[in-house]
């Protein structure tokens, strides 16, 4: 099957006049299957998902959001603000409805999407994704890796420690290889996502981060500022449906999480898995994810 690799990435002039970095990969003819990575990513695409969503007639449509790469910041931004974004990129490709697909701080958006935009929104995969600070019933950061208790906290505690926070780890993953990225996550993979840390998906994972935070760490800091503030819209009228996939290994955003959210977001249906962490779902499962999706 002849791909678009390497891939077509752009920018989006938006009808509030920023600029927004698009990537399409796939067949131009496809069903769009829009991406949004997670915190602190951009839309880079993945080559093996990209092939696994072409034998699916799907065409990968993925976003970096504002403040990150080449997008423009857009400061107190809330998770709700998305939306407006996704529906200029679809209006931009000819598209009039899409899947949306959203991994760990890009579930939120992904949820928005289906909340805001219910007739664009064909349905929706969340791959371990936060939940809403605070939810009621859930201790939010108990079972995450050291480094999110701190970064979290520091969004919790205001503008000046979280700054302190992007300052110190910013040029860490600006900067970071393939080789690197295992060290760089520390307390945040176990066994089971360590080991899913090699060969081109270590390279995709450091690509993202390079990309996100070329040119500054606005946007990882506002996506943190938006996790923990109201998100603009109610998760139990959301139409569905809504894929909910965790793994119990998960030390960024613990299964606790993926539980609530089944829970409590509208049209839900759980995946749970006792065997898999963060990233081994998206090294793992993605055939499944996309089947279960797309039926």
């Amino acid at each position: 099957m002849n791909l678009a690799i390497p891939t077509q990435a752009s920018s989006l002039l938006l009808p509030n006049g920023r600029v927004l970095d698009v990537w399409l990969a796939g067949p131009e003819d496809g069903t769009p299957l829009l991406f949004i990575p997670g915190t602190p990513d951009a839309g880079v695409p993945f080559t093996p998902m990209v092939e696994q969503l072409a034998q699916r007639d799907l065409r990968y449509v993925a976003i970096s959001r504002a403040g990150y790469g080449s997008s423009t910041r857009s400061p107190g931004r809330s998770v709700a603000d998305v939306a407006d974004d996704v529906k200029a990129v679809l209006a931009s490709i000819g598209a009039d409805r899409a899947w949306v697909m959203g991994w760990s701080g890009g579930g939120p958006h992904a949820l928005a999407c289906a909340a805001l935009l219910p007739d664009r929104v064909l349905g929706t995969a969340l791959i371990a994704s936060v939940a809403p600070y605070p939810a009621e019933g859930l201790d939010w950061m108990a079972g995450m890796g050291a480094e999110n208790i701190e970064e979290f906290q520091a969004a919790l505690d205001g503008p000046e420690p979280l700054t302190r926070f992007m300052e110190r780890d910013w040029p860490v993953y600006r900067e970071v290889t393939a080789r690197q990225v295992a060290d760089a996550f520390g307390d945040l993979v176990d066994e089971v996502d360590r080991g899913s840390i090699r060969d081109v998906f270590a390279e995709w994972l450091a690509s993202m981060f390079r990309e996100a935070l070329r040119e500054s760490y606005w946007g990882w800091y506002d996506d943190d500022m938006a996790f923990v503030k109201p998100w603009g819209f109610d998760l139990a009228p959301i139409p569905g449906p809504v894929h909910i996939w965790q793994g119990r290994h998960d030390r960024m955003v613990p299964f606790a999480h993926g539980e609530w959210l089944a829970a409590h977001v509208g049209g839900a249906c759980p995946h749970l898995f006792d065997e898999h962490g963060h990233l081994s779902l998206v090294v793992d499962t993605m055939p499944a994810i996309l089947d279960e999706l797309v039926g």
